[in-house]
């Protein structure tokens, strides 16, 4: 099936890896090597003859398997380009989107149909080709209503219409409960399951859904899926879907053999994977053993007098589910318009600024309804106005929040200029909706790095609303401060999208990030830092906030010396010594400049890494690399025009190695480097050069950065180097949460776990089923506490750890030292340092009481405690 071209291209490959260091153990491989060769050359030339799977087959390799053998060819930076990436990076994406959802397909069919039905079910009716069928209508009506296909809820979505369809299509006699009931149910109430082939199947299916619905409301329950949201999916997508392929039903189902040629039809268009091969559990599409164990993990029990609690694993689908469902129950109280302390706020203006908020947010409803389609489907329209309406509601109810920050920061109600600021509000409207867009796109890869993106992955959302990079970063931090009910994934998530913007796309060509510069270089003089660095190891707080960012640099007004800083954990900003500003001096920019720190921070961070996987031997060279990278973005920005900060780490590393002649070859470095999580291998293989040219990062150091840097490249090789950068303190991150357990001030080995993200939800409650650690003795508040030797238990612990501080104290031992993490106020007293104590009595009630206020306080403490800590080290 190959080309000649193909054939011919793909041997010069296999040669020159085969001539390559350690040769890819091509002896023993060569099969295996000459199909990945044939592979990357026919996605090159553009000359795919063969499907993925039949490539696979030939080859006898399972598809993870490939996948990291491809990493291993890839041993020079031009085997394997960019386009092969891309292309591979899609194939896993759909591959681990089918893995996750044929497994839960089968658990639920496993659910739905009885194993051995009664004699009266016909052998055509086995529960195998009950699987098959299902299967493979499900495939044929993702690949024609979704155009993308990586997308785990929404397929999802559509998997649950085609269980509806078919159950109802079913013998009731093949059914377990509750299905059976629904369906016996829907049969006396005379509505068919065989229709003539030529009634309507539009009206008939239509009508069939809107007189009983209990099943799909069943379905929906049992995985946590909303209700609503299927029930749009099968009218506008599955429904259309279902007369376009004109499915006829035949002794109660439709007939396999149509739907088999028409997926085989859609197979070999796409050249991709044949997912009916699924079914068999063939070869090919089984996981990586580390994959498969971490995907079917349970907690196992350790100790069998323990009550018996049911922990479901956590797989792909029912992480998603669990996350959409948070996210709803956060939104639940808000509203889709703002609320009557918004509406005092805008009356409080100078210029009421509602009428244009409320415009705004119409018309990019329209705007994204529109965007949404034209990337998923014409059908999804209506989900796309379903997910941004869940994001009107999050924008509304965060700048309700960040409102009264400001208000109780600045002791001022008219935030006019702000509430006016058009930038401000489309940064913030759409950070409200990625956060919704991020919570339904979860990726059925479990891996942290961007190739588990999805194509309405940031920063699909800054081209929707039209919206520079830079600007849309300065609603971030406060964001998060904002909404203390954001999980740890979406945390992460904003995090991430704050690091993409500060490695390079802040930086694109068009940014307003470089008019700034120019300002501060002019404003101060060519000879002045254009933001200058932290001290060592002196971590100056910063609590600068959104309305700073976005009105900067026109100075806000005056803050209350006594306010609370609202950004205890933040990175460190410009020391305070630097703030006040001469009258014939415009002021600085605040944004600039935290920006600036902020890059400087994740600079360092990933140097650090990098440098620890490489150069670990060579101590002394650090200082030296972080010094040329940091004289680099400072002062020869311009290098990072269109281009990434992870581009000028590694020149930056490796022109100082050969100037101090330490052997370090940048295939050494790209190699590293791609162990590392979030890298894209397009980093190093596809650099500006000049003007739409681009090449491999070698090129680029010698054509570019080698050319504009070489004096200073140079001077550290002389006797008298340049003066070494200080190195930047890095506090522990401001969006992460607390891994630890919290220790109860005065208890012995009692400590408060943050409350998990459950599997399960129920009445309105999170589950705490899934909370650890499983041998000890557990509480939960909110939720009944079991036995009451639990009570004695803890509460004899409680008394013990008293009686060891009062001993102590006796004998005049040292104070306990106060814990500044976590302190339990109780009517104004502090506990911190164990010196006072409640009465015994109700010690254990007042306890329970502490932790239950210290639950919410956890969650809003989650930001602050990392700063704590940092400042009680310096300290």
């Amino acid at each position: 099936k190959v080309s000649e071209s193909v054939r011919e291209k793909a041997w010069k490959t296999y040669e020159s890896l085969s001539a390559a260091d350690g040769a890819l153990a091509c002896n023993t491989k060569k099969k295996e090597t000459w199909g990945v060769c044939i592979f990357i050359v026919a996605i090159d030339l553009d000359e795919v003859t063969f499907t993925f799977t039949e490539l696979l087959k030939s080859i006898k390799m399972s598809v993870c398997t490939f996948f990291q053998f491809l990493k291993e060819v890839d041993v020079n930076m031009d085997t394997v380009s960019t386009k092969v990436d891309s292309t591979v990076s899609r194939l896993k994406k759909k591959y681990d989107v089918l893995f996750a959802l044929y497994h839960k397909f089968e658990r639920t069919c496993g659910l739905i149909y009885l194993e051995q039905p009664s004699s009266e079910i016909s052998a055509e009716l086995s529960s195998v080709l009950v699987l098959k069928n299902y299967w493979i209508t499900f495939l044929l009506a993702k690949g024609k209503v979704l155009q993308v296909e990586d997308d785990l809820v929404i397929s999802f979505q559509l998997l649950l219409c085609v269980l509806d369809y078919f159950i109802k299509l079913s013998p009731p006699a093949m059914l377990k409960e509750p299905y059976k009931s629904s369906v016996s149910a829907v049969t006396v109430n005379g509505s068919a399951r065989t229709p003539r082939r030529g009634q309507s199947r539009s009206s008939r299916t239509a009508k069939q859904l809107d007189t009983d619905t209990k099943i799909i409301e069943i379905l929906c329950k049992e995985h946590d899926c909303n209700l609503d949201e299927v029930k749009n999916v099968y009218f506008t997508s599955f429904i259309p879907f279902l007369n376009s392929a004109g499915i006829v039903a035949s002794n109660g189902l439709p007939e396999v053999e149509v739907i088999l040629k028409q997926y085989d039809e859609l197979y070999l268009k796409n050249k991709d994977i044949d997912a009916r091969l699924f079914l068999n559990h063939d070869e090919t599409l089984q996981p990586a053993v580390i994959a498969c164990s971490q995907l079917e993990r349970t907690p196992l029990k350790n100790n069998p007098d323990e009550e018996i609690n049911i922990i479901l694993p956590q797989t792909p689908v029912r992480a998603a589910m669990n996350n959409i469902q948070q996210l709803i129950m956060i939104l639940n109280s808000a509203t889709d318009k703002p609320s009557d302390t918004l509406i005092k706020y805008f009356n409080n203006c100078t210029v009421n600024p509602k009428d244009s908020i409320l415009k705004r947010v119409e018309s990019f409803e329209h705007i994204f309804k529109k965007k949404f389609a034209e990337s998923v489907g014409q059908g999804w329209a209506e989900i796309g106005s379903q997910r941004y309406k869940l994001g009107v509601r999050l924008y509304y109810r965060v700048m309700e929040s960040m409102l009264k920050s400001e208000e109780e920061r600045l002791s001022v109600q008219n935030f006019s200029k702000l509430l006016n600021d058009n930038i401000f509000h489309t940064s913030l409207l759409a950070c409200a909706v990625e956060v919704v867009m991020a919570t339904y796109g979860r990726n059925a890869s479990q891996s942290d790095s961007t190739s588990a993106e999805t194509d309405l992955s940031f920063p699909w959302i800054l081209n929707v609303f039209d919206l520079k990079a830079f600007d849309f970063y300065k609603v971030i931090e406060s964001f998060i401060r904002a909404e203390p009910n954001l999980t740890r994934e979406m945390i992460k998530h904003l995090e991430h999208c704050e690091h993409r913007i500060m490695e390079s796309l802040a930086w694109q060509s068009g940014s307003p990030l470089f008019d700034l510069i120019k300002q501060s270089k002019e404003r101060e003089g060519q000879a002045d830092q254009p933001e200058p660095t932290s001290t060592p190891n002196a971590p100056f707080q910063h609590n600068h906030t959104a309305a700073d960012l976005y009105l900067s640099p026109v100075k806000s007004p005056k803050k209350k010396a006594s306010g609370p800083p609202l950004s205890a954990t933040s990175p460190p900003d410009v020391p305070p010594a630097a703030t006040p500003q001469t009258p014939q001096k415009p002021q600085k920019s605040t944004s600039l400049s935290l920006f600036y720190k902020k890059v400087y921070l994740l600079a360092y961070r990933r140097l650090h890494t990098l440098f620890l996987h490489l150069l670990s031997d060579h101590p002394d060279l650090e200082p030296l690399i972080w010094t040329l990278f940091q004289h680099t973005l400072q002062n020869e920005y311009e290098l990072m025009r269109d281009r990434h900060l992870d581009q000028i780490m590694m020149c930056s590393m490796y022109g100082i190695c050969k100037v101090k002649n330490v052997d370090l070859r940048f295939k050494m470095i790209v190699s590293a480097y791609k162990e590392l999580c979030n890298t894209n291998q397009e980093t190093f293989k596809r650099v500006l050069i000049r003007e739409e040219q681009y090449d491999s990062i070698i090129v680029f150091y010698n054509l570019v950065f080698m050319q504009k840097l070489k004096t200073n490249i140079l001077q550290y090789a002389s006797s008298r180097p340049p003066t070494l950068s200080p190195i930047p303190h890095i506090p522990r991150s401001p969006y992460q949460f607390s891994n630890s357990p919290r220790r109860v001030p005065a208890g012995n080995n009692i400590y408060i776990s943050p409350l998990k993200s459950p599997y399960k939800f129920s009445d309105g409650f999170q589950s705490p089923t899934k909370m650890t650690p499983r041998s000890r003795i557990l509480v939960s508040i909110g939720e009944s506490f079991g036995t009451s030797e639990k009570f004695q238990k803890i509460n004899q612990m409680l008394c013990n750890s008293e009686g060891q501080l009062k001993r102590s104290a006796e004998v005049g031992a040292a104070a306990p030292k106060p814990l500044k993490r976590l302190r339990f106020d109780i009517e104004g007293t502090d506990e911190a340092d164990g010196s006072k104590h409640l009465p015994q009595e109700s010690k254990f009630q007042q306890k329970l009481a502490e932790m239950t206020s210290t639950r919410t306080r956890m969650q809003k403490q989650k930001l602050n405690d990392g700063n704590d800590t940092s400042a009680s080290e310096e300290k």
